[in-house]
């Protein structure tokens, strides 16, 4: 039984919630798999990458994910000083976890020099 089904069977009162918690602890944890929704809005929401969704109108994705390089190029001279959400791949392989934490900058200094 997978967890569309098991919350089928608490809409339909054939489970109670205490059962259905139960059932849906012993499915294995989808870490890592992303997936797309419309939001109410009408901009596209990833879930997967943290607790709460990341949510960009269309336009703004197509400008980070044109940016996507020099994210990367970031990120490769600034690895020592970077942290990394714990996932099977470490920070010398993609892991797919990343947490981004800027570094502190003084005004009036660029950070990406």
């Amino acid at each position: 039984m997978d967890r569309k089904e098991i919350l089928a069977k608490v809409a339909a009162g054939e489970l109670t919630p205490e059962e259905a918690d139960g059932l849906l602890k012993t499915l294995p944890e989808s870490a890592g798999v992303l997936s797309c929704k419309v939001s109410p809005k009408g901009a596209v929401s990833v879930y997967g990458l943290q607790r709460m969704p990341v949510t960009l109108y269309a336009d703004q994705w197509h400008r980070l994910l044109d940016f996507g390089p020099t994210i990367r190029d970031f990120i490769a001279q600034h690895r020592a000083s970077l942290r990394w959400k714990e996932t099977s791949a470490g920070p010398t392989e993609k892991a797919p976890g990343l947490i981004f934490e800027p570094e502190q900058v003084e005004p009036g200094t660029d950070s990406m020099g």
